[in-house]
């Protein structure tokens, strides 16, 4: 396994200034730095170089996540839409091949978050998902990006709720570019137990996010760190393991997550540094 952490635990908005992170993350222990993906497509091709390079100075890799927004819906029934997300995919996929980049994932099958407001039709959105999928997992796979499809809570989205659905989902693609990533924050919402979860993703599971229930960073919270622990090794699994934590109000980002209130403790970016350095201490402890 390798071990890694988002660039928003520190922001307020979903771009920043990467080079800085890179060195930032590979200096507190960490082996990744995701990005958010999005953000990539508004930089220029020396802008992704910088980000290239500073990468391969750590010594990280680099992977992505987002959360397409309504107007990119890759499984909307408007094909304009549907066409304006795939388009949208197609340059993010660019960009990250360009900073070798080796993980999408997030929401990248509809949209989030999702709109409670309209109706739900699970049947046709999840068949669009698929054909959307499909259309995009080539071109993914031929820029060296393995898709992974984000798990979710009910409250964030219907389409997949749970490891056996997001399985089921994957096999229903039927590419190997595209594979199941799990969270265990929203885990913690919809499974029975988070071990047998990791079990039933097995082989599929491509990328796993991890985070505390509270959005905290690992060990600042009661999730269950040794049983998730035992169900990785069980199934071998050898990809990315990136926390996700969100502990600061403000900006796109607090509004987007829900962060009404401050879990750092009033940190400054020198206590948040050692806290997730701490974080990651811990995590190897019960993972590796």
């Amino acid at each position: 396994m390798k071990f890694g952490t988002y660039f928003a635990y520190w922001e307020q908005e979903w771009d920043a200034d990467y080079p800085y992170y890179c060195d930032k993350v590979a200096r507190l222990g960490f082996d990744i730095l995701e990005l958010g993906a999005g953000a990539l497509v508004g930089l220029s091709d020396s802008e992704l170089s910088r980000v290239k390079s500073a990468a391969r100075d750590a010594g990280i890799s680099l992977t992505g996540c987002i959360g397409l927004p309504a107007a990119f819906d890759v499984s909307s029934a408007d094909k304009s839409v549907r066409d304006n997300g795939l388009d949208l995919l197609r340059r993010i996929l660019t960009a990250m091949s360009k900073i070798d980049a080796t993980v999408l994932g997030g929401i990248i099958y509809a949209y989030w978050p999702v709109d409670y407001g309209k109706p739900v039709d699970k049947p046709s959105v999840r068949a669009r998902a698929i054909e959307s999928m499909l259309s995009i997992a080539d071109f993914a796979r031929e820029n060296g990006v393995l898709l992974v499809l984000e798990t979710v809570n009910r409250f964030e989205h219907f389409l997949i709720n749970t490891s056996e659905e997001a399985v089921q989902l994957v096999k229903d693609i039927g590419h190997p570019n595209v594979k199941v990533m799990l969270d265990c924050f929203h885990m913690n919402i919809e499974e029975d137990f988070l071990g047998d979860a990791i079990r039933t993703a097995g082989k599929y599971l491509g990328h796993f996010h991890i985070g505390e229930c509270n959005r905290k960073v690992p060990g600042k919270g009661h999730m269950p760190w040794e049983e998730m622990g035992y169900a990785l090794r069980d199934i071998n699994y050898g990809g990315g393991v990136v926390m996700e934590p969100f502990v600061k109000m403000g900006g796109t980002v607090g509004s987007d997550i829900k962060v009404w209130h401050d879990l750092s403790g009033g940190a400054d970016e020198k206590k948040m540094d050692e806290d997730i350095a701490e974080a990651l201490r811990f995590v190897r402890s019960k993972f590796a």
